[in-house]
């Protein structure tokens, strides 16, 4: 193993001190040192260069304890921006972000079932409005994608929905835009997104399950993203659930994204507005006014018996997933995501109840599942906090 060069040992700990004062927010010259273990001199000298490179800044004196009273440093949320990428669903999103996770431009881009170079030229026009509207250095990229990602390679191996196969995203847009680039699937995201700012590092371990365009999980162990061996772990959405269900576009029969994506609600919402005249959504099956999930949510809070029937078999089938994930991994902390959180309290009721019954009562009886506030910019600033791991 080769020994580090002054300059590599150099631009770790420049990242381990900014780093460190991000993570704490306020702190002192000394507080550094003593957290990082590094010595006085060193950290006097690096915190001279990042104020210098107008990343942190000192904001005033904090308390004596005896001596002289020390000098407080802060990082400046404004002095870098990032750009957080979302192509999870039917519109590819993005967002300008500063380093306290505000999200300060956003853009939408819909999607109209474009895939292969389509879908890409539709990145590119999103990442070039961005670029435009920046107004501090950008720090670099961040990107939740769908499908199976190789991290490391930069590479989205597998993206059915997007007809994406071995692209190499990470290289393609590197060169584009000469900036940092950096990528994982939009599950694992969303998981940073609400481990780093909604959670802010108060728990260990969290599961983030995100509903939209498909499903899929995102896994954080010891305040690290869990990617798995062939990173993919939290594929969730290809598990087989119902023996003889309908086809997945993964080439199986009956998989959890079968019953509980965005399009599998309005599937079975169309249909059911169709064929039972008694049902609420009956209304537009003759109408020019399409169904959309809004339109389910008002049925189901309306009580359409049917609808309500139906959530609650998707809240059993994301608790049965749920409650084999429980016992593999024995994390307290769960978080749904995506549209599906606006069927409220009785959606995570029938989750909840499933966990508890198929799952070790001392394994479930301190796991609480619950919503994430994020709505729908988890994923954007999920990939903002991927490209801070990575670059602060």
């Amino acid at each position: 193993m080769k020994k580090a060069t002054r300059e590599q040992t150099k631009e770790h700990n420049k990242k381990l001190i900014l780093n460190t004062v991000y993570v704490q927010g306020e702190m002192s010259r000394a507080d550094i040192a003593r957290l990082t273990k590094l010595t006085r001199a060193t950290v006097s000298s690096i915190v001279s260069e990042l104020i210098d490179d107008g990343l942190i800044d000192e904001i005033g004196q904090g308390k004596s304890l005896g001596g002289k009273r020390p000098i407080i440093l802060k990082v400046l949320g404004n002095s870098r921006q990032l750009i957080g990428i979302d192509l999870a669903d039917n519109e590819f999103r993005g967002g300008i972000v500063d380093l306290n996770g505000v999200i300060v431009n956003r853009v939408k881009i819909p999607v109209n079932d474009k895939s292969g170079k389509a879908a890409l030229n539709l990145v590119y026009n999103l990442i070039d409005s961005l670029v435009a509207t920046s107004t501090s250095p950008l720090l670099g990229i961040g990107i939740g994608t769908p499908g199976l990602i190789d991290a490391h390679e930069g590479k989205v191996r597998s993206a059915i929905n997007l007809d994406w196969q071995d692209l190499p995203l990470r290289k393609i847009l590197k060169d584009r835009y000469n900036l940092n680039v950096y990528m994982a699937n939009d599950c694992q995201v969303a998981a940073l997104g609400e481990y780093t700012f909604n959670y802010r590092g108060t728990i260990p371990n969290l599961i983030v399950v995100k509903v939209g365009r498909g499903i899929g999980a995102g896994i954080v162990i010891n305040g690290k993203l869990y990617q798995g061996d062939d990173f993919g772990a939290g594929e969730i959405g290809h598990i087989g659930i119902k023996e003889n269900g309908l086809q997945c576009v993964c080439g199986n029969r009956g998989c959890l994204e079968t019953i509980v994506s965005n399009k599998a609600v309005l599937n079975y919402a169309v249909e059911l507005a169709q064929n039972n005249p008694e049902s609420s959504l009956h209304q537009f099956s003759n109408s020019k006014n399409r169904i959309d999930y809004n339109s389910v949510v008002k049925s189901f809070n309306a009580g359409d018996d049917e609808i309500q029937a139906f959530i609650h078999d998707i809240g059993r089938c994301i608790g049965i997933t749920l409650a084999n994930m429980v016992g593999i991994l024995n994390i307290h902390n769960i978080s749904i995501a995506g549209m599906i959180c606006n069927f409220g309290n009785d959606l995570l009721t029938s989750i909840q109840q499933e966990i508890n019954k198929r799952s070790m009562p001392i394994l479930n009886r301190n796991t609480r599942v619950v919503f994430s506030n994020m709505g729908e910019d988890i994923i954007i600033r999920g990939a903002a906090a991927l490209l801070m791991i990575n670059e602060l």
